[in-house]
């Protein structure tokens, strides 16, 4: 029998079992020039403006033009984050992006971005977890930066909505709009300021869905109550898990699928409304953007800021939900 060698081979890219902790280094949002009104809206579902706002909490939404594509949208919203954190894109190394609008059934958009802003040996990958697809994406994010396999990874939240929208449906015309958001995750040696995201799946198709070449069907009734008990469940999970308690969140940042929505899971919790984010009035549901886009609504108005500790929840189709706690730090404002 031949002889073993004396030595194993090295591997090609050996990993440190060093755990490494998780910064939120940057953040960015883009939305489209083009204002869509609840006037416009109400007149082709045959309803007003008020009956509209009263139901949804949104006054307008913004929507990319036809031939607007979802990848330049995101990649001005990575531009936005990169600056911000002060990252060069050539030094990324991953680009996540969760949507459940894209243009083209692939490439993905993520890759689309990557050659955008010309982030050229990032691997650039789509998340599929609907309106959860931004939350889904920072726990992924968070499992590489941890291990030590990336250093900077930009995760994005981008939604080209109305093209899957029923413009005359009265269950969801009024509802979706289209932005992106964005942020750097950066490696840290200092302990994690993202902590453990918890994540659940309820195999359940038809209250929300759109088909291949459709558009979005959804019973809103029963999605309002869902949303509402797995969103507080998770809070309170997502805060066990992290050991924080409920009245140390000097923020509550949840999906912003509908003002009411958010609402009524601050009082099923008994949050102060000044703590809980919402900004649905000018942008409507925007999916997958909508919570990099509520945390830079808070920022500019002065409620997220270094040491703010924030509560991100975010509930989708699927159904797919979750919650984590995130201390914010003077590197991401």
């Amino acid at each position: 029998m031949p002889e073993a060698p004396a030595t194993a081979p090295a591997a090609a890219h050996a990993i440190s079992p060093t755990t490494y902790g998780v910064t939120a280094a940057g953040l960015g949002t883009a939305v489209p020039e083009t204002v869509v009104p609840n006037s416009v809206v109400a007149e082709r579902i045959g309803k007003d403006d008020q009956w509209i706002y009263t139901r949804t909490g949104i006054v307008e939404r913004r929507v990319l033009r036809p031939e607007e594509r979802l990848g330049h949208l995101a990649a001005e919203a990575a531009r936005a984050a990169l600056a911000d954190a002060g990252v060069r894109a050539e030094d990324v190394d991953m680009v996540l992006l969760g949507t459940a609008s894209a243009d083209d059934i692939f490439p993905a958009v993520a890759a689309e971005v990557c050659g955008i802003i010309g982030a050229h040996k990032a691997a650039g990958l789509d998340v599929g977890a609907a309106c959860t697809g931004f939350l889904a994406s920072l726990q992924l994010v968070a499992s590489l930066i941890e291990s030590g396999r990336v250093e900077h990874v930009l995760v994005i939240g981008a939604e080209k909505l109305s093209a899957i929208t029923d413009a005359t449906d009265k269950r969801t015309a009024m509802l979706f709009g289209d932005a992106a958001g964005a942020m750097v995750l950066s490696r840290t040696a200092a302990p994690g300021e993202l902590g453990p995201v918890v994540l659940r799946t309820e195999s359940q198709r038809d209250l929300l869905f759109a088909e291949r070449g459709s558009c979005i069907e959804m019973d809103g009734h029963e999605v309002f109550k869902h949303a509402v008990t797995r969103m507080s469940e998770a809070t309170l999970q997502a805060l066990e898990a992290a050991g924080t308690a409920l009245e140390e969140i000097d923020l509550f940042v949840y999906h912003q699928a509908n003002s009411r929505i958010v609402k009524s899971v601050g009082q099923r919790l008994g949050l102060d409304a000044p703590k809980v984010v919402d900004c649905i009035a000018t942008y409507g549901n925007v999916s997958a953007a909508s919570l990099p886009l509520a945390l830079a609504a808070a920022r500019d108005d002065g409620r997220l800021t270094d040491g703010t500790k924030v509560l991100l929840s975010a509930f989708g189709a699927g159904f797919v939900w979750g919650a984590a706690v995130l201390d914010w730090r003077a590197s991401a404002a």
